[in-house]
């Protein structure tokens, strides 16, 4: 079978359960042919195996997202490991990474740097890779996402800058972090705090296409969306380092509350929303003066 004839045949297939499938047909057939996906668009009369690709159009038949199909996906110009145990990175929140990176860049005295729930570790990844001096800490309530996370800082040669800690949002105890250098103190404070939480009020991920598709406990915000932002605001202010900042990526149809609360939790602080490529409101910025 002729590659153009598969991609017909793999996006037929594909289209019930994806948006894009002529996309993700060429993303497919690239990934098994260890190419481009411009060299499998330039190369229609190449003769391809259907027996190669028919079991990864099995499980996505049966809803599993491409990026776990392929166990890898691409964000900020680099290739992540992936396993159902963490959150696919979307492009939205490059928009997080770029305002971190124009952050720092503002701030050179300022490199100790908190990515909470880090999932994949894409954004402490993608942080690293840019910052060399940058010192992180990534947290994660779920162990095999931290597994999935170090091994994608080997993976881009990063893993002596990020320190990788289970424990729900920061370490609270000497007992929780098994590290006393983990207490807030001094000379560990926290210059830039980074998080995606979740964000998707709960009633409203149960009608979305991801849900119990992606992890839950990566996804569900609470009743509003907004719990995970409200538990970070309170633990904060004894983690953060005198002008400070926290980039949150947001709901985006959620900006307006979301700043109000950012606005009531802290009435000092300089606060403004980002948008996306797409125009939508997609990251919060609170800089503390």
């Amino acid at each position: 079978m002729k590659i153009q004839d598969l991609l017909v045949l793999a996006a037929a297939r594909i289209a019930p359960f994806s948006d894009t499938p002529q996309l993700d047909a060429q993303v497919l057939l690239a990934h098994f042919f260890e190419k481009p996906r411009a060299w499998v668009a330039a190369h229609p009369e190449y003769e391809a195996d259907e027996a190669q690709v028919e079991p990864a159009l099995k499980k996505l038949e049966t809803g599993v997202p491409l990026p776990y199909v392929l166990g890898r996906w691409e964000f900020f110009g680099l290739e992540f490991d992936l396993t159902p145990d963490v959150l696919i990175p979307r492009p939205e929140t490059e928009t997080l990474v770029e305002k971190a990176l124009t952050w720092l860049n503002a701030h050179p005295q300022k490199r100790r740097i908190a990515d909470i729930g880090t999932g994949s570790g894409a954004i402490a990844v993608s942080i690293a890779k840019q910052i060399p001096d940058a010192r992180i800490l990534a947290t994660d309530l779920s162990p095999a996402a931290l597994e999935i996370a170090k091994r994608n800082a080997k993976k881009h040669g990063v893993e002596g800058q990020i320190q990788f800690v289970e424990c729900d949002l920061l370490p609270a105890s000497k007992v929780e972090s098994q590290n006393s250098d983990l207490q807030p103190s001094a000379s560990n404070l926290i210059d830039l705090l980074c998080s995606n939480p979740p964000y998707i009020p709960a009633a409203a991920l149960r009608r979305l296409p991801i849900f119990g598709r992606e992890p839950t406990l990566a996804l569900d915000g609470g009743i509003d969306g907004m719990d995970a932002y409200r538990r970070i605001f309170e633990i904060a202010p004894r983690w953060l380092a005198p002008q400070g900042a926290i980039l949150f990526e947001i709901e985006s149809s959620l900006g307006n509350e979301t700043l109000r609360l950012g606005r009531s939790a802290f009435p000092k602080a300089k606060i403004q929303i980002h948008k996306d490529l797409a125009g939508k409101d997609r990251v919060m910025e609170i800089e503390f003066r």
